[in-house]
C-alpha cells in the first residue's frame, strides 16, 4: 500500500485511478488513508475523501468497506466535528437509494419493452431454452440480475448506518430518520423478512443501551427530545407492521412501546396513545382475542371522548357502537373451565401482561381472570356511559341479547337489527384518529352469540325439541353449524344438551351424556363400593370414616397445593438466582474488561506523554545550545571589531578558545563598556543642570513684568464687552414689546382659524375612519367567501377523487373479468382443438389399420392379385378388369412429380415384383399410402377412386 505525505495527494491519486478505470486501486488508496493512524486529526480534506470513498463503495457495491471506513471516520470526528459524519452518512444513504431506484426503473422499463403481442416473433432460441430450463420468467431474471444486488446494498447501508449511530447521543435524529427510511423501504417493496430483522436490530440496540449505562456517548432517554424520537420510531414500526399484516411483529412492537414507557416512566401524548390502542384493537381482532379487543376499544373510546374535542357526534356514536359490539362478541362462557392448574397460572400471567399493555392496572395477587372478564367489561360500559352514545339499533340488540327472555323469537328479533348494523360504518372525519370503522365485521360473532342465547333460553323451557323446529328458529346457520356451536358450549358447561339423530330430536336438561359416563366411571364404581360397604359397616362408623376420609383428603389436597406452590416459587427463585448470577458474571466480566482497557489506555497515554516530554526537552536544550553558540559568535565578531578600533590585540584565529571562555571575555568587555558609558552620562548630566539653573535665574524678572501688564489689559477689555452687552439687551427688549403690541390684534382671527382647521380635520378623520372600517368589512367578507369557496372546492375535489377511484376500481374489475373470460375461452378453444386433433389422429390410425389389413389380404391372395394395384383399388373393384388403364396412367406421369422406383421399372418394361413398402427419398419406410400415388390414381382414372379418397379423408 502506498503512503502519502498529505491526504490531498491520496485524493488526487484516487481521482487519477478512477479516470483510467482502476476503481479497486483507488478504493484501496482511500481506505489506507482513512484507516491510517497518521491522520487522526480531523480536517476538511478528510471529509472530501470520505465523500469520494462512499461513492466508490456504492458504485462497486462494497458494503463492508463502507462500514469499516465510516467506523474509522466516526473515531476521527466524534469529538471535533460530528456534523461532518452526519453529512457523509446522508450522502451515503442518498447514493444507495438513488442506485436502487435507478435499477428498479431499468427493470421496469425492460419489462415494459418485452411486453408485446407476438411472443414468438423476436424470441431467440437461447432465450426459449433458458426459459424452459430455468423455469422463471423474464421479470424474475431481470429482477435477480438488476434489482436484487442494489436492494441488497441499500439494505446493508441501512444496517450499517444504524449500527454506527446506535450509541451516539449527538446524532439521534439521524438514527431515527434512518430507521424510518428503512421501514418505508420494507413497506414499499414488501420485504417482510428484512422488516423482522430490522425490528430485532432496533430492539437489540435498545436492550444494549439499557444494559450498558456507563457508556460515554449513550443517549439519555430521560430527555424529552430523545424520548420523542424513540417513540416516533416505535410507532412507525407499529404502523408498518400492521400495513404488512405482520401481526406477531406488530404485537412485539406494542410491547416495545410499553417497555419504553415503563423505562422512562412517562406517559406519551394522547395522539400517540390513540394510535397505540387503535393498532391494539386490530391485532387482538386478528388473533381472535375478543375480550382484549373489547377492552382496547373501551380504552380508545375513553381517550377520544376525553381529549379529542373536535370529534363529531356521528364519529363518537360509531366508536361507542364498536365498543358495545366488541363486548357482545366476547363468548358468554369461560373457556378456562376445567383447565389444569398450570393452564390457569399461564392464563393469569397472560391476562396480567395484556392488562398492563392495555392500560388497566391490576394487582398481580388478585384473580386477574375475573378482572378481564365479560361481566366486568359490560359493567364498565354502563359505568363509563358508553350506552348513552351508541345508535338505537345497537342499544336494542344489547337489550335483547343480555336482558330479554324470548326463546322462540329471539333470533327473529335479532336478524333485522343485524342487517341494519351491517350497513353502518365507513370512513370517519379527519378529526378522528381512527380512519375507518366497519360494524359488519362483528356480524358473525353476534350471530353466534344470538344462537347461544337462544339455546340457553330454550334449554330452560324445553326438555325435548325436534331438530326441524330448532333449525327454523335459527335463521343464521344450518343445523350442522349449530351443532358445532353447541358442542363447544357443552364442552365449557354453558348449556346441557345432546342430539339424537335417529329420532331427529334435541334433548335439553341434565341428562347424562355418554362422555360423562365414560369420564366418571371411577366415581360410579366408588359409589357402588360405598353402597356395598354400607351393608357391613354400621352407619355411625360409616359417618366417622367418611368424615375422616374427607378431612384427610382436604389436608392432602392443601398439602399438595402448598407443595406445588412452594416448588414453583423455588423454581422461580432458582431461575432468578441463575439469571442474577449470569448478569453479575457478565457485569463483572465487563467491568474487568473496562478496567483492563482503562489500565492499558492509561499506560499508553503515560508512555506517549513521557516520550513527548523527553523529545520536547531535547529539542529545547538543542535550541538553547544553538542560540548560545550564535550569540557567542556574534559577541566574538563584535569583540574583534572593538579590539581593532581601540587598538587592542585581536584574538588570533589559531588560539583554542572554548565557548565558556568566549562568553566570559564578551561579558567582561560589555561590563567595561557599560562602566565607561555610565561615567560619561554622569558628567553630561551635571553640565546640563548648571546650564538650566543659569537660564532660569536670568528669565525670572522678565516673566513677572509680562504677567502684570497682561492683567491690566484683560481688565479693560472685560469692562468694554460688558457695557456693549447691556446696550444690546435694551434694544432687543424694546423691539419685542413693539412686536407683541402689533400681533395681539390678530389673536381672535388666529383662534377662529384654528377652530375652523380643527373642525375640518375632525370631519376628514371621521370620514377616513368610516371608509377604513367599510374597507375592512369588505375584506373580511371577501375572505370569508374565499374560504367558503375553497372549502366547497376541496369537498368537491374529494368527492370527485372518490368517484374517480370507484370508476378505476370498477374498470379494473371489469378488465380482470374480461381477462378471466378470455383465458377461459382460450382454454375452451384449445381443448376443442386438442379434441379435434385427437379425433383426426384416431381417424388416420383407423385408415392406416384398414390399409394394412388390405395389404395383408392382397399378399395372401391369388397370383392374379400380384399385379400392381393402386391404394384406392380393391380386388373386387370394376377397375381391376382394365389393366391397360392403370398402365397408361402410370406410363404418363405428370411432369415435375416424383415417380417411385418400382413404378419406373414397370413403365420401362422391367421385371415385375410384388408390392413392397414405400421408400421415400430419405430411405424411410412408411406403411401409410403415398400422397402422389393417390393423386396419380385419382387424376389418371375415372370418378370412383376420387370419391373413395374424398370419403376416406372426410
Amino acid at each position: 500500500m502506498a503512503t502519502f505525505a498529505k491526504p490531498e495527494n491520496a485524493l488526487k491519486r484516487a481521482e487519477e485511478l478512477i479516470n483510467v478505470g482502476q476503481k479497486q486501486d483507488a478504493l484501496q488508496a482511500l481506505h489506507g488513508i482513512i484507516t491510517s493512524k497518521r491522520y487522526r486529526a480531523w480536517q476538511k480534506t478528510l471529509e472530501r475523501i470520505m465523500f469520494k470513498y462512499v461513492e466508490l463503495c456504492v458504485d462497486m457495491r462494497r458494503g463492508r468497506f463502507a462500514k469499516d471506513g465510516l467506523i474509522q471516520y466516526r473515531i476521527i470526528c466524534q469529538q471535533v466535528n460530528i456534523s461532518s459524519l452526519e453529512e457523509v452518512i446522508k450522502h451515503f444513504m442518498h447514493l444507495a437509494t438513488e442506485k436502487a431506484e435507478h435499477a428498479r426503473s431499468q427493470a421496469q422499463a425492460l419489462e415494459e419493452a418485452l411486453d408485446f403481442d407476438d411472443l414468438e416473433a423476436d424470441k431467440r432460441p437461447e432465450d426459449l431454452m433458458l426459459s424452459y430450463v430455468s423455469g422463471e420468467k423474464g421479470k424474475d431474471r431481470s429482477d435477480r440480475e438488476l434489482v436484487t444486488p442494489w436492494f441488497k446494498l441499500l439494505w446493508e447501508t441501512y444496517r450499517t448506518v444504524l449500527e454506527i449511530l446506535r450509541n451516539n447521543c449527538k446524532l439521534e435524529a439521524l438514527y431515527a430518520m434512518t430507521a424510518h427510511r428503512a421501514f418505508q423501504f420494507c413497506k414499499q417493496y414488501k420485504r417482510t423478512t428484512e422488516f423482522r430483522r430490522l425490528c430485532e436490530i432496533i430492539r437489540n440496540h435498545l436492550a444494549n443501551h439499557n444494559k450498558y449505562r456507563d457508556q460515554r456517548d449513550r443517549p439519555d432517554l430521560s430527555a424529552p427530545e430523545s424520548l420523542q424520537l424513540y417513540l416516533d420510531t416505535r410507532f412507525e414500526q407499529l404502523k408498518v407492521a400492521t400495513e404488512l399484516q405482520l401481526w406477531q411483529e406488530a404485537f412485539r412492537s406494542v410491547e416495545d412501546i410499553y417497555g419504553l414507557m415503563c423505562i422512562v416512566k412517562k406517559t406519551p401524548k394522547a395522539s400517540f396513545l390513540v394510535i397505540y390502542y387503535a393498532k391494539l384493537t386490530r391485532i387482538f381482532w386478528i388473533s381472535s382475542s375478543h375480550i382484549y379487543h373489547a377492552f382496547s376499544w373501551l380504552k380508545l373510546f375513553t381517550l377520544q371522548k376525553s381529549f379529542n374535542k373536535n370529534l363529531t357526534q356521528k364519529d363518537l356514536q360509531l366508536i361507542a357502537s364498536s365498543v358495545v359490539l366488541a363486548a357482545l362478541s366476547v363468548p358468554p362462557y369461560d373457556r378456562s373451565h376445567g383447565a389444569s392448574h398450570m393452564e390457569l397460572e399461564n392464563q393469569k400471567e397472560r391476562n396480567l401482561r395484556v392488562a398492563n399493555l392495555i392500560g388497566f392496572i391490576v394487582d398481580p395477587r388478585s384473580e386477574t381472570r375475573e378482572v378481564l372478564s365479560r361481566s366486568s367489561l359490560l359493567s364498565k360500559l354502563v359505568s363509563k356511559s358508553v350506552m348513552s352514545c351508541v345508535t338505537q339499533e345497537v342499544r336494542d340488540l344489547y337489550h335483547i341479547l343480555e336482558h330479554e327472555f324470548s326463546p322462540l323469537d329471539l333470533a327473529l328479533k335479532v336478524q333485522p337489527l343485524l342487517m341494519k348494523i351491517s350497513k353502518l360504518g365507513g370512513k370517519l372525519s379527519s378529526a378522528s384518529s381512527v380512519p375507518e370503522i366497519q360494524l359488519s365485521e362483528y356480524i358473525p360473532s353476534l350471530e353466534k352469540l344470538a344462537t347461544l342465547r337462544l339455546l340457553q333460553q330454550v334449554s330452560r323451557v324445553y326438555q325435548v325439541m325436534k331438530i326441524e323446529t330448532l333449525t327454523g328458529m335459527i335463521p343464521f346457520f344450518d343445523f350442522s353449524v349449530v351443532e358445532k356451536i353447541s358442542v363447544d358450549a357443552v364442552k365449557h358447561s354453558f348449556i346441557s344438551m345432546k342430539v339424537d339423530h335417529r329420532k331427529g330430536v334435541v334433548l335439553f336438561g341434565s341428562q347424562g351424556l355418554e362422555s360423562e359416563g365414560i369420564h366418571d366411571h371411577l366415581s360410579v364404581f366408588a359409589e357402588s363400593l360405598t353402597k356395598a360397604r354400607s351393608m357391613v359397616i354400621p352407619p355411625m362408623m360409616k359417618a366417622l370414616k367418611h368424615g375422616e376420609t374427607l378431612t384427610s383428603l382436604t389436608e392432602t389436597v392443601d398439602k399438595e397445593h402448598k407443595r406445588l406452590l412452594a416448588r414453583k416459587s423455588i423454581i422461580e427463585k432458582r431461575k432468578e438466582e441463575q439469571e442474577r448470577q449470569l448478569l453479575e458474571m457478565e457485569r463483572e466480566e465487563e467491568s474487568r474488561r473496562l478496567k483492563q482497557q482503562k489500565i492499558t489506555e492509561e499506560a499508553e497515554r503515560k508512555r506517549l506523554a513521557a516520550e513527548y516530554a523527553q523529545r520536547r526537552n531535547q529539542r529545547i536544550l538543542k535550541e538553547i545550545e544553538e542560540r548560545e553558540l550564535e550569540e557567542a559568535q556574534q559577541l566574538l565578531k563584535e569583540a574583534g571589531k572593538r579590539g581593532k578600533k581601540k587598538g587592542k590585540k585581536p584574538i588570533m584565529e589559531g588560539e583554542k578558545i572554548t565557548k565558556q571562555t568566549l562568553m566570559e571575555m564578551a561579558l567582561n568587555e560589555q561590563l567595561k563598556e557599560r562602566q565607561e558609558m555610565e561615567k560619561k552620562l554622569q558628567k553630561l548630566a551635571k553640565t546640563l543642570d548648571h546650564l538650566e539653573r543659569a537660564k532660569r535665574e536670568e528669565a525670572s524678572p522678565l516673566v513677572e513684568a509680562a504677567f502684570q501688564q497682561r492683567l491690566v489689559e484683560e481688565k479693560a477689555q472685560h469692562e468694554h464687552f460688558q457695557q456693549l452687552e447691556i446696550e444690546q439687551s435694551r434694544q432687543r427688549h424694546a423691539g419685542d414689546v413693539e412686536k407683541k403690541k402689533r400681533l395681539s390684534r390678530m389673536m381672535k382671527d388666529k383662534e377662529t382659524f384654528q377652530q375652523r382647521v380643527f373642525s375640518k380635520r375632525e370631519v376628514e378623520y371621521k370620514k377616513m375612519k368610516k371608509e377604513q372600517e367599510d374597507r375592512i368589512n369588505q375584506i373580511i367578507q371577501s375572505r370569508q367567501q374565499e374560504r367558503e369557496t375553497r372549502r366547497k372546492m376541496i369537498c368537491y375535489l374529494k368527492i370527485e377523487e372518490e368517484r374517480q377511484k370507484k370508476l378505476r376500481a370498477e374498470e379494473e374489475a371489469r378488465q380482470r373479468e374480461e381477462a378471466e373470460r378470455r383465458k377461459k375461452e382460450e382454454a375452451e378453444r384449445r381443448a376443442k382443438l386438442d379434441e379435434i386433433a385427437e379425433k383426426q389422429r384416431q381417424r388416420e390410425r383407423e385408415l392406416e389399420e384398414k390399409e394394412r389389413q388390405r395389404r395383408e389380404e392382397v399378399l395372401r391372395g391369388t397370383p392374379a392379385s400380384l399385379s400392381p394395384i393402386r391404394p384406392t383399388e380393391s380386388p373386387s373393384s370394376p377397375r381391376s378388369s382394365k389393366p391397360g388403364l392403370v398402365t397408361a396412367t402410370a406410363a404418363s406421369p405428370s411432369p415435375g412429380k416424383y415417380v417411385p422406383r418400382h413404378l419406373r421399372e414397370r413403365i420401362t418394361g422391367g421385371p415385375q415384383s410384388p408390392p413392397s413398402p414405400d421408400h421415400d427419398r430419405w430411405g424411410r419406410q412408411d406403411d401409410r399410402p403415398s400422397t402422389d400415388r393417390w393423386r396419380s390414381t385419382t387424376f389418371g382414372g375415372g370418378g370412383a377412386p376420387r370419391s373413395t379418397w374424398s370419403s376416406s379423408r372426410r
